[in-house]
């Protein structure tokens, strides 16, 4: 079969899906309670794609070149037998890589089951090994304790583990070699990831950016580290290795270094939308299509046309702006 390839040359290969838009946390940098607080209006359980439409959706995007599909949320162990839907995408043909990206609180009482159900690895977002940092960024006072507990039952259970920290200057980056010591040697992949402007609901600015390039020297500084090649050329993220043998650590910057250049990457909203960039405002909606009676052949036209079109590079043009912006401004200070 020929690869799906968008305007820019770029492969349909992974496809994230979320399965709801709640959160039982309150992150600063991504659902602040300002925005997200009790007037908030989350989505109706109608208004959310069945569990058998999304495996629908994602067996059809399986035929159109997906190989790796990332379940997240909102939270998404917060939907209520998401262990089924595990069961339902490890079931499609050819084999799917599944990944679950979740912040930990539930993953002890879920690892097993989800492990049982074929899923192969699991990422878990935290940010700070500080409990009283930590219970300020999540803002709804969890405890660090819980989802180590949730990392180690994910490793009992025989899934390979990724750690991701979210870095914030001035509120996280104090642990950033904190981190790095804690999951030196265990076997898990810790990665940084650069803040960034998720929607426009976090207040970003660019001063709040610690660097990818700065969190390596940080490290590096106190463990020697070595680059190691990407896993592929669509990888989010750039590889180094302890040079001691103690393991590896990666950086997503897409802040400063984006790499829309080589996106292979859709997102499925919980509701049935489809954005071809993380950052996109506006959607394509697949779940009229599902509930309408649309055959999997004209789904399957359906993203063809989609994809086929897509010029998405958010976070190049982002960038771009951002320097222009600062270039601008300094020369205004200068006089």
């Amino acid at each position: 079969m020929e690869p799906l390839l968008d305007r820019l040359g770029r492969p349909l290969e992974t496809l994230r899906v979320s399965v709801t838009d709640r959160c039982n946390f309150r992150c600063v940098y991504c659902m602040p309670k300002e925005v997200f607080g009790r007037e908030y209006a989350f989505l109706e359980r109608k208004q959310l794609l069945t569990l058998e439409e999304i495996a629908r959706v994602t067996r059809v995007f399986a035929e159109l070149g997906v190989r790796t599909v990332r379940i997240t949320g909102g939270e998404p162990l917060v939907r209520r037998n998401v262990e089924h839907l595990v069961e339902l995408l490890a079931a499609i043909e050819p084999k799917l890589e599944l990944a679950l990206t979740t912040n930990g609180a539930l993953l002890a009482e879920k690892a097993g089951a989800l492990a049982a159900a074929g899923l192969d690895r699991v990422t878990v977002s935290l940010d700070s090994l500080d409990d009283a940092s930590f219970r300020a960024m999540n803002d709804v006072d969890f405890p660090v304790a819980k989802v180590l507990a949730g990392i180690d039952a994910a490793a009992a259970a025989g899934l390979p583990v990724k750690v991701n920290a979210v870095v914030k200057r001035g509120v996280n980056d104090a642990a950033v070699t904190e981190l790095a010591e804690h999951f030196r040697g265990t076997g898990h992949v810790l990665r940084f990831i650069e803040f960034m402007d998720v929607g426009t609901t976090n207040g970003w600015q660019l001063a709040d950016v610690v660097t990818a390039d700065e969190i390596v020297e940080r490290i590096g500084a106190r463990w020697p580290l070595e680059p190691v090649a990407l896993e592929s050329p669509d990888a989010t993220a750039r590889r180094f290795r302890y040079a001691d043998g103690a393991g590896e650590i990666g950086v997503i910057a897409s802040v400063t270094k984006p790499f829309c250049g080589a996106c292979s990457r859709a997102r499925l909203s919980a509701e049935g939308s489809l954005y071809t960039c993380l950052f996109a405002a506006r959607g394509h909606d697949l779940r009229a299509l599902l509930r309408g009676g649309g055959t999997d052949d004209e789904l399957a036209e359906t993203l063809r046309g989609i994809w086929s079109r897509r010029t998405d590079r958010y976070s190049e043009l982002r960038t771009a702006e951002t320097a222009a912006k600062s270039k601008v401004e300094m020369s205004y200070i200068g006089g």
